[in-house]
């Protein structure tokens, strides 16, 4: 559907079960959402799929599932205690509060980014550049002052013996303070890399457009091990891997695209950083980063923790730090960008259109809906198969309303095939099969129902 907007996207997750706003009865929390039922289906069939291709079908990967709640040694250490901060910005006039970066980045639609610059160079250019506050129209802020993200709790049962934590503001740490357990463990040999998926949390200043930018978020994050020199071309090679993958899941080629950082924007310790953009309802945003991070992480923990990270290569006898390439996307824009690629409003008929979620098959929350044409006369037997095929598909079973009603409701929610149950089915054993994005018919067997599932429902 040509110019979507992200209002029609939270409405359409909403009424369909995909998404809801957080705690809504009380009146919501600010920017908080809650999964429904078929949008935590969706969320884990693409954590599955990235898992499968991370993982399980590359030889150099294992998976990892780190505390969320660590030693606050780790954070000071990475140096988030201390940096991890967002330039906070007021207006004078409205009192409005806003990240700075993203002022220049909205402003910008996105062509230019304030990554790495210092804050005397993020309020030159608002001010040069007359961007003006979004809520009253003025120029007139206050300095920048930093704002770190990191959500702090305590442990501890009484006042006197509670001690500061942080919930963890990204996974990637767990795999670093666990580099030299995987490796003995599993008997990896660098080039190697650890992947994990798990929740996030940082306390955004301006978080907004639905899931696009959460406090609590989801990461898929792999850190690839690799020997220094080699660094680059693994660089080049992850690149590619992860936007094959996206093209895999079915987003479009023309709504992605790569963006290489300047010199300028990259962080200190890292050589190369690339972002993969998708073209989102309000417009293009990150939603993969990849970055050559040298041997920075590794580096901070080994002094902090006085422990030797070193790898100890068996052909040379050579001890060193690995490099690190990291990959990482956010499951939350992910889901939003297949939901926002998927939603369809297609024209079947004179006057007559119907909403479709044209998502890939293996994504789709529900495989297969079984339909009796009549329910009185098909119920039993239409039960019997839905009863054998939901214990190996997500599969749904629906009686209320015309068979064409019925259709167009499977339709909606992205389900790929719809299984009818007629006359035919009683006394040949046959059932009739719809797609849902040609919405021909064909006719099988019962016996044959799986395998013809498995075919198209696999990625």
């Amino acid at each position: 559907m040509n110019n979507l907007t992200m209002e029609e996207i939270v409405n359409y997750a909403k009424q369909y079960g995909f998404i809801f706003q957080g705690s809504e009865i009380y009146g919501g929390l600010a920017n908080s959402w809650d999964y429904g039922p078929l949008g935590t289906l969706l969320k884990e069939n693409i954590r599955n799929a990235w898992k499968q291709k991370f993982v399980q079908e590359n030889k150099y990967n294992y998976g990892l599932d780190a505390a969320i709640i660590m030693n606050p040694k780790v954070w000071v250490a990475s140096g988030h205690v201390a940096s991890f901060a967002d330039p906070l910005i007021d207006c004078k006039k409205c009192k409005a509060r806003h990240r700075a970066d993203k002022l220049i980045e909205d402003f910008t639609k996105g062509e230019v980014t304030a990554d790495g610059w210092s804050n005397e160079e993020i309020e030159n250019y608002i001010s040069k550049n007359n961007i003006v506050c979004p809520v009253c129209g003025k120029l007139d802020y206050t300095p920048i002052r930093k704002f770190n993200l990191l959500f702090e709790t305590s442990i501890g049962v009484t006042d006197d013996t509670k001690n500061t934590v942080y919930l963890r503001g990204e996974t990637a740490q767990g795999i670093f303070t666990n580099f030299k357990n995987v490796e003995r463990s599993m008997r990896a040999k660098v080039p190697f890399g650890i992947a994990q998926t798990g929740k996030a949390f940082r306390n955004e200043i301006t978080p907004g457009n639905f899931i696009f930018r959460t406090r609590e978020f989801e990461q898929m994050e792999l850190e690839f091990f690799c020997k220094p020199g080699t660094d680059l071309e693994w660089f080049g090679y992850w690149k590619n891997y992860c936007m094959d993958f996206l093209r895999t899941l079915g987003l479009d080629s023309e709504k992605l695209r790569m963006r290489d950082h300047s010199k300028e924007e990259l962080a200190f310790y890292s050589k190369a950083t690339t972002d993969i953009e998708y073209l989102f309802p309000m417009g293009w945003g990150e939603l993969w980063g990849i970055a050559d991070r040298t041997d920075y992480d590794l580096g901070v923990h080994q002094e902090a923790s006085s422990q030797d990270l070193r790898y100890l290569d068996p052909e040379t006898n050579e001890k060193y730090l690995p490099y690190v390439i990291e990959p990482s996307v956010g499951l939350d824009r992910l889901l939003l960008a297949i939901l926002s690629n998927s939603y369809t409003l297609e024209e079947v008929g004179e006057n007559d259109t119907r909403v479709v979620l044209k998502i890939n098959p293996a994504l789709a929350p529900v495989k297969v809906t079984i339909l009796p044409l009549i329910k009185k006369v098909h119920g039993e037997k239409a039960t019997e198969i839905y009863s054998e095929l939901c214990r190996k598909f997500s599969a749904s079973y629906d009686e209320a309303g015309s068979i064409g009603k019925r259709y167009r409701r499977a339709d909606a929610v992205g389900t790929p095939l719809c299984v009818t149950v007629d006359d035919n089915t009683i006394n040949n054993g046959t059932v009739t099969i719809r797609n849902r994005d040609t919405m021909e018919q064909e006719t099988i067997k019962i016996e044959e129902l799986e395998d013809y599932i498995v075919k198209i429902t696999t990625l």
